[in-house]
């Protein structure tokens, strides 16, 4: 087992394997630690918990979750990333190197820096039929699988009551024949211009006082759903809905339980990070996916933030020990045009002059006056006032 690596891992998601491949690319040399049954769900995330994929690109004939997880982690080693399948149990971020321990071990791993990729799992209603027909009737994100042809044309429930809930149930309007949504007090939670928005979808019913209690419908390791067990919290009375799809907008939760009191979180538990970054509250620390991400929680958005978060680590020496003094260059004498060399810019930089062997100069100062700097003069001043990394590929 490694005891030291550059790059830390923790998750298994489209948000881990897309940090690993780049983070390869790069020569980082990451180590992915994808847990074995982490959360309760199997390495891979949430997308192994999916049927179908169909609005992922790339796949014009759909793919299966598992599958698209496994062609991820095939390609994550393609390029180098070691994947360990441990759990990891506890951190310690007060310090670098950083540290941490997989279960059962004695000795932790430490890294020089961390990517945070544990995602976030949807929270279920633990519903008499709700593990037999998962995926086949109840889901638990209406934007993955909404247009799923079981659902269209077919009479669909979605149960919450906030500015989810409305948001999926206006977007299932849009494929079923009806929506019902069902909430458990009498008034919705949602902001009042997506409750006003919802009321007023003429494909949608809203029905207060209603808890969802049995998910029924056919028999069989395939079968698919066909109704839903309604009870009225007031009455008592039960019936049976007719709805080929139950839609869950109760929440998630972040698998952030290790991390608490190690980098910010809020409320809910999602780690804080800097608007528009990855970067938490501790440096070289990193977060992004559905670990931080509460409104979209897609596999597109997640494989996005991971590829501009990998970008920002080559670009940021402060995130890693410095590479091999023959490997960096600052100075006007540097080729950072040429094949073997990849200029980045650093954190502290605004601007990396287009070329910076060659600087034109204005008319004004082509022979240079008395006492005046010429441009080019100006422009090895601008090179040797920045900082430049030039990783050695």
């Amino acid at each position: 087992m490694p005891t030291h690596t550059r790059l830390l891992i923790i998750g298994s998601g489209p948000a881990a394997h897309s940090a690993a491949i780049y983070a390869s690319r790069a020569d980082l040399h990451p180590l992915l630690y994808e847990g074995l049954l982490a959360n309760g769900v199997a390495a891979g995330g949430q997308l192994t918990t999916t049927t179908d994929v169909e609005n992922y690109l790339g796949f014009p004939a759909g793919i299966s979750g598992p599958e698209l997880m496994e062609r991820s982690r095939a390609q994550s080693e393609r390029f180098g990333t070691r994947i360990i399948s441990e759990t990891i149990e506890r951190v310690d971020l007060s310090n670098r190197p950083f540290k941490a321990w997989p279960e059962d071990a004695d000795e932790p791993v430490t890294a020089d820096a961390v990517i945070i990729a544990t995602g976030a799992s949807a929270r279920r209603l633990g519903l008499k039929g709700e593990e037999q027909y998962w995926q086949n009737g109840v889901s638990a994100c209406a934007v993955c699988d909404g247009a799923v042809p079981i659902f269209r044309g077919k009479p669909l429930v979605v149960v919450g009551g906030g500015d989810s809930a409305a948001e999926e149930a206006m977007f299932l309007a849009k494929y079923g024949s009806s929506v019902t949504v069902l909430v458990r007090r009498g008034a919705l939670r949602a902001s009042k211009t997506m409750a006003r928005r919802l009321v007023g979808n003429e494909k949608v019913a809203v029905r207060y006082h209603a808890v969802a209690t049995e998910v029924v419908g056919e028999e069989g390791p395939r079968g698919l759903m066909t109704g839903l067990r309604v009870r009225d919290v007031r009455s008592g009375a039960e019936e049976v809905l007719q709805a080929s799809g139950l839609f869950y907008a109760v929440g998630h939760e972040p698998a952030t339980g290790m991390f608490r009191g190690g980098v910010e979180m809020d409320e809910e538990g999602y780690i804080v990070t800097r608007p528009g970054t990855s970067y938490t509250s501790v440096e070289g620390v990193f977060a992004a996916g559905d670990v931080q991400d509460k409104r979209y929680r897609q596999a597109a958005t997640s494989v996005g933030e991971f590829f501009l978060l990998v970008e920002r680590l080559c670009c940021t020496p402060a995130s890693f020990p410095s590479p091999p003094q023959d490997h960096l260059r600052a100075s006007t004498n540097t080729n950072i045009h040429s094949p073997r060399h990849r200029l980045y810019r650093s954190s502290r930089s605004r601007e990396i002059p287009r070329r910076a062997g060659r600087q034109r100069r204005c008319k004004r100062h082509r022979r240079g006056e008395p006492g005046q700097e010429t441009s080019a003069e100006r422009g090895r001043a601008r090179v040797s006032e920045q900082s430049f990394v030039v990783i050695w590929i």
